[in-house]
């Protein structure tokens, strides 16, 4: 028999001022068992301990769009929120997560590996979730593409390379005033410099950059924000693999 993740229902309320409902919950449980499935076929994740799993993936992922969940002012971001793109989304975190509790946004998957991406859409399937699209495609390529370039709310890059990089992977991606989530656990100061200077260049700005505990392993974590307050230079995002071998 699977394991049980944790239902955690007063973290979710104090943390996100939100809790999942049942199909929310059992969505979550069987995301986490079709996991804990594909890992036997492709190496998805380390983390596989139902409570690990459960801080580490499920709520991480939510935390970073916090204000997604907010009242008040979030509640206006929400409604601007339609359209998301998880970058390099491996097995479909921090986007399914997302697409689970979010239910009024379409979030796109993106990822180069097709084996990846082949097993999310059986992910999708199994949990009947309709508001997900698939892409396998690199960034670089996705970012000079009219259909995507420009296009988007909302962009969430977790686990991929330097932040310089993910900087210039997301923000061509978005609308003006769209918002990018970097997701990170440490972030030094020499970072943050290098991405300051990175973002000006991309027609970015660093918005914030939020530093919070996990609510169980009290570990530390980072989430960058970077909003679009310009047009992206048509040069960016450049070549593929260029952003990860001259980073800006």
């Amino acid at each position: 028999m699977l394991p049980s993740l944790p239902q955690m229902n007063e973290i979710w309320q104090q943390t996100l001022n939100w809790q999942p409902t049942q199909k929310q919950q059992e969505q979550f449980q069987r995301f986490y068992e079709l996991i804990l499935d594909g890992n036997r076929q492709m190496n998805l994740t380390r983390i596989t301990e139902p409570v690990e799993f459960w801080e580490k993936h499920l709520w991480d992922s939510l935390r970073g769009v916090a204000l997604l969940f907010c009242s008040a002012d979030g509640e206006t971001f929400q409604r601007n929120v339609s359209t998301v793109i998880d970058i390099g989304t491996g097995a479909g975190i921090p986007g399914i997560p997302l697409a689970i509790a979010v239910t009024d946004s379409v979030v796109t998957l993106l990822d180069s590996t097709r084996k990846k991406i082949n097993f999310i859409d059986t992910i999708l399937t199994r949990l009947e979730l309709d508001n997900v699209k698939t892409i396998t495609s690199r960034a670089e390529e996705i970012g000079q593409d009219p259909q995507h370039r420009q296009t988007y709310d909302l962009a969430l890059v977790r686990a991929v390379g330097t932040v310089t990089v993910c900087a210039e992977y997301a923000l061509p991606l978005l609308k003006q005033n769209g918002l990018a989530v970097i997701y990170r656990g440490n972030c030094t100061k020499e970072e943050t410099t290098s991405l300051e200077n990175a973002v000006q260049q991309l027609g970015g700005a660093v918005e914030s950059i939020e530093q919070f505990t996990t609510p169980l392993s009290q570990s530390i974590r980072h989430c960058i924000y970077l909003r679009k307050v310009a047009t992206t230079p048509a040069k960016f995002p450049r070549a593929a693999g260029v952003p990860t071998q001259k980073p800006l």
